[in-house]
């Protein structure tokens, strides 16, 4: 007769059983997510290198472009919310679908951009055609990962922004110039065009591709894998269901909603605001060439990738949350305004790779706080509802930046500006009431276990 594993036989089997799961889940979700989050974010930021020849193009002064490059984020604030909340209705594979054709074929039409006015109005569409996707991918990871694995997975989906980044800077600068002439275009325009017929392929792709949830038919899990998975995720929201908003009406009343809305924004300001005008601030260390200031640009966003990745796996071993997200804001906003004091552009180089590694660390450790009191229906308009209206931020940053450097022809006093923003953040990030779930003492306990999954 055989016998059924007991004690330690019986947790090394479900270790075992947990790591293949895992394993699939982040082969088959977490990369797809990932591609697709580097060509959002892409055709989202590719602004910030256009500019270099846009700007001059079009007449754009330094307000304006601050101002269109953060016009984009009232479009996703208007659209976030009811996006999310239509994803949980009908479901991620349509609905994440559905977003990343229209923003691809909004992000190409940014080429016909004629001046001032057709800017701000291409941006604003951009917006309200991409809200929903970084939320709705972010409500789709709970639908498929434990508890303990989503800190590292949503940083390992995040991470995409910089990625992004480090590639897209050097391409798109590389394109201003290769691509000049390319369709009867400018450089500036044709990157554009070729930036954004990417995501409408995947798009189309991702219909094919996504499953909305584990209890539907999932090939490539076996049956033994995809009882475990179900069951696992069914226990934990059995278990958070007496202390967790369910509504979406109660989800609003929540004043942790609302601070961690200000915490995400605060943030968003500073990191926004070096996005969006970093290729021009490095573009006046030196006479560069437009390939070299992208290779440049890219530097810091090397460290805020390595960031990201080590402080969520420090996170997810010890199971805390609240303060690895408060230390990423404070380190981070610290080492911007040491950047501005710099006594060269080398140091200042250096110090801007510093505060990428903590000012961007907390994006993947930050996602792990709303589902500690949000489910169902709150968790998916809360997530949007924290990450639409922190949006602002994403308005605030670049305009901010804009303004100052209008009023005072320094980037420095700029960046000072910014780096208040995540220190105030964290700040009130401390407040933040928060328990130690069972989940986050499964994976203290369970650390050594945890490096199989990865």
């Amino acid at each position: 007769m055989q016998q059924t594993p007991t004690g330690p036989a019986l947790d090394a089997q479900d270790e075992s059983l947990r790591a293949r799961v895992i394993g699939k889940l982040n082969k088959r979700i977490i990369t797809f997510a990932f591609i697709c989050f580097i060509i959002n974010y892409l055709d989202r930021v590719n602004v910030g290198i256009a500019a270099l020849h846009m700007n001059a193009d079009l007449g754009l002064t330094s307000y304006m472009f601050g101002m269109g490059s953060g016009i984009f984020f009232i479009g996703y604030l208007a659209f976030e919310v009811p996006s999310n909340m239509m994803l949980h209705r009908f479901g991620p594979r349509i609905w994440i679908a559905r977003i990343m054709i229209t923003w691809g074929i909004v992000s190409a039409a940014m080429a016909f951009t004629q001046g001032p006015t057709s800017f701000y109005i291409l941006r604003f569409l951009l917006g309200l055609a991409e809200a929903g996707f970084a939320p709705g991918i972010l409500l789709y990871l709970t639908y498929w990962f434990p508890a303990r694995e989503r800190g590292r997975a949503a940083a390992l989906f995040m991470t995409a922004t910089v990625v992004s980044i480090i590639i897209g800077s050097p391409l798109s600068s590389w394109l201003l110039d290769a691509a000049n002439g390319l369709f009867g275009l400018k450089g500036w325009q044709a990157m554009f065009v070729l930036e954004g017929l990417p995501a409408v392929i995947l798009g189309v792709i991702t219909l094919r591709y996504l499953v909305n949830r584990p209890e539907e038919d999932t090939k490539w899990l076996t049956p033994e894998e995809r009882t475990w998975l179900i069951a696992k995720l069914d226990q934990e929201r059995q278990a958070g269901a007496a202390s967790s908003r369910h509504d979406l009406a109660a989800m609003f009343r929540d004043p942790r909603v609302w601070l961690l809305t200000i915490v995400y924004m605060f943030n968003g300001i500073a990191v926004y605001g070096v996005i969006m005008w970093l290729p021009q601030i490095v573009k006046q260390l030196g006479n560069l060439t437009t390939v070299q200031t992208g290779f440049i640009s890219a530097i810091p966003f090397i460290f805020a990738g390595i960031g990201l990745i080590v402080v969520a796996r420090h996170s997810d071993r010890t199971g805390e949350r609240k303060f690895h997200t408060a230390m990423g804001g404070l380190v981070g906003g610290i080492f911007l305004a040491l950047s501005t004091y710099a006594s060269s552009p080398l140091m200042g180089l250096v110090l801007l790779c510093i505060c990428a590694f903590f000012l961007w660390s907390y994006m993947g450790v930050f996602w792990t706080l709303p589902p500690q009191f949000l489910q169902g229906s709150a968790a998916a308009g809360g997530i949007a509802a924290i990450n639409g209206f922190a949006q602002l931020g994403g308005f605030t940053g670049p305009y901010l930046v804009g303004f100052v450097k209008d009023q005072t022809n320094d980037f420095h006093m700029a960046l000072l500006t910014l780096a208040i923003f995540p220190v105030v953040g964290s700040l009130l990030c401390m407040t933040l009431r928060t328990k130690r779930t069972d989940a986050a003492q499964t994976a203290e306990n369970a650390a050594p276990a945890q490096g199989a999954s990865a």
